[in-house]
């Protein structure tokens, strides 16, 4: 146990004297810079009992292993039929190679430029994309003074507009719990207005999404394995959907070396209320 100790200490000693090295620029202005696109050959929403919803996310470690993450998302009914993918740890072009290989739309924000590469979020939809944005998130890191921000979609679900939020919350080691639950305060305060809503991504907790759960938001993928070593830190929460009966979750049970997170997916059923379903 000892050893064991010893061992993360010394990696975490490491990452954090990588990480004040690291030549970062923030991405501050909540316009851009902004990338977006749409696939060529377009796959439309999976039928299903409408108006059912597909969500799943997917931390791909620094948006390194592009082809890996596909067969991930390829091999697993949860993640390959889904309608939206939130996708982590990401860069405009590996955001474009995937939703283009899925026939998806898609819209990425970078957070930071570290080492002359892009680090965001993004959110890919079969569903047409009819507004999006950045959203900065309270506190740079402790380390390295890096900013969290989230990537915003407004999709149209067969008339319904729906809310997305590609999240990718500080990690322990740069902020303090506090900060962190400010984070996600920030991004449930943005999503007040709007009666149908998806948050999902790496929180890097096990806890922090009880704060959405507390203002009304199921949280279907509460239980399950742990999508890092550590913990299960990966998540997706609803406000104004409900999940079916049945097979209303799940997490992908490997990545082949493609990402240091397994992916996680949920169904939801969205509740439709006449005065908010259209534009």
């Amino acid at each position: 146990m000892l050893d064991r100790r010893l061992t993360l200490g010394v990696a975490l000693l490491l990452a954090l004297q990588g990480t004040a090295c690291m030549h970062v620029q923030n991405q501050v202005n909540p316009e851009g810079p902004r990338h977006a696109g749409e696939p060529g050959d377009r796959t439309p929403p999976t039928e299903r009992h409408a108006p059912d919803i597909l969500v799943a996310s997917f931390n791909v470690e620094h948006g390194l292993e592009i082809e890996g993450a596909l067969e991930v998302i390829r091999s697993d009914p949860g993640l390959r039929e889904a309608e939206v993918l939130l996708l982590q740890e990401m860069d405009s072009e590996g955001t474009e190679r995937i939703a283009h290989a899925l026939g998806m739309e898609w819209v990425y924000y970078p957070a930071t430029i570290r080492e002359g590469r892009e680090f965001g979020n993004a959110v890919l939809s079969r569903w047409p994309i009819v507004d999006d944005k950045k959203l900065v998130l309270p506190h740079l890191a402790v380390y390295g003074r890096t900013l969290r921000t989230a990537t915003v979609a407004t999709l149209d679900v067969d008339g319904t507009p729906v809310r997305a939020y590609s999240v990718h919350l500080a990690t322990p080691v740069n902020q303090l719990l506090e900060a962190r639950k400010q984070q996600m305060e920030a991004i449930v305060a943005d999503a007040e207005g709007h009666p149908h809503v998806i948050i999902g991504g790496d929180m890097n907790s096990n806890s922090i999404p009880e704060i959405a759960r507390q203002e009304g938001y199921l949280w279907p993928t509460r239980e399950g394995p742990r999508t890092t070593w550590f913990a299960r830190v990966d998540h997706i929460l609803f406000k104004g959907l409900v999940p079916p009966w049945s097979d209303h979750s799940g997490t992908a049970p490997d990545t082949g070396g493609a990402s240091d997170h397994l992916p996680v997916w949920a169904r939801g059923r969205i509740l439709v209320d006449q005065q908010h379903n259209n534009f």
